[in-house]
């Protein structure tokens, strides 16, 4: 396969273990197990071109849901851009943890050697900063793996055929796009499964998370061959939300263009401060922002 850096639009031939594999990259030393995911990935990955064969044929069983909602599970999870995207709530509590413990007294005066600034200035100023080990928001992700198995896999899925053989598919190190819906609290996520195959996953926020389902009773789908047009938005979310690699099976003519003009984009987290009666609550959302620092991040979004 292709493959094309974002930062400086490098080219190179690879294959999947080449790109994909990271040496210990999923040994977790936060849990007992520290390969506890290995033991996981056993039950999904066998499975994968058996699910896809599903897919396709619209004739979707629990096995091959759990399959892909697995899938998608460990690349939000345990992928480096997953680990950097659950890193990101963890800092900003931790930051107004600091803000509160800082107003009410509980640290020393600042050394003169940071001439006197707060650590509340120091932080909002980007002078300090908590560095989060990505490590442990991935721990947390691997123990909560199941749940994000029950969530995706009940709920409405969109099976995307895409039958424009000159237009496949793009994926990537983190091959989730994020898509805007008339809900600004629900953002659907697009999962490139095969070149000519993808699945829109649709979350249901109004069930009841609180109780389990792996039997996916609450699971619907439609099967849907697109248009031209919604593949090229679907690509052009899943070059901005890719983290750094993008990856593609033809090299056509056109993609390095289509590449570069998505290039400057990534996956973040903006969290919101809501005051209450009691305190502040803090919620996150991921947005498809600019890397570039002069335009304004926007939810995910295709002009």
């Amino acid at each position: 396969m292709y493959a094309t850096r974002k930062a400086d639009l490098k080219s190179f031939t690879a294959n999947s273990e080449s790109v994909c594999r990271i040496m210990d990259g999923n040994t977790n030393a936060y849990l007992l197990k520290d390969r506890v995911i290995e033991d996981f990935l056993k039950t999904i990955e066998p499975n994968y071109n058996q699910a896809l064969e599903s897919l396709t044929a619209g004739k979707v069983e629990s096995s091959c849901i759990n399959t892909i909602a697995g899938f998608v599970a460990y690349i939000v999870t345990c992928s480096p851009a997953g680990m950097r995207i659950q890193s990101m709530p963890l800092r900003r509590v931790l930051e107004h943890q600091a803000e509160v413990m800082d107003a009410q007294g509980a640290f020393p005066p600042p050394p003169a050697v940071l001439g006197g600034a707060s650590l509340t200035d120091l932080l909002r100023d980007g002078h300090v900063e908590f560095a989060i080990d990505p490590k442990y928001p991935q721990s947390i992700g691997i123990t909560s793996i199941f749940n994000f198995i029950d969530i995706f896999g009940n709920c409405e899925w969109e099976i995307l055929q895409n039958d424009f053989k000159d237009s496949p598919f793009f994926t990537s190190d983190y091959p989730i796009a994020l898509e805007k819906t008339s809900d600004p609290r629900v953002l659907n996520k697009i999962v490139p499964l095969a070149p000519n195959l993808a699945v829109r996953i649709k979350p249901d926020i109004s069930r009841d998370r609180t109780q389990k389902d792996f039997t996916f009773s609450k699971f619907s789908y439609v099967k849907r061959n697109i248009g031209h047009e919604d593949v090229v938005k679907i690509n052009t979310l899943l070059v901005r939300c890719a983290e750094e690699t993008v990856f593609y099976r033809d090299n056509y003519p056109w993609v390095q263009a289509f590449i570069r003009k998505n290039q400057h984009y990534r996956i973040e987290t903006y969290t919101k401060k809501l005051r209450t009666s009691t305190g502040t609550l803090l919620l996150p959302t991921q947005i498809v922002a600019s890397t570039v620092p002069s335009v304004e991040p926007t939810r995910a979004n295709v002009d």
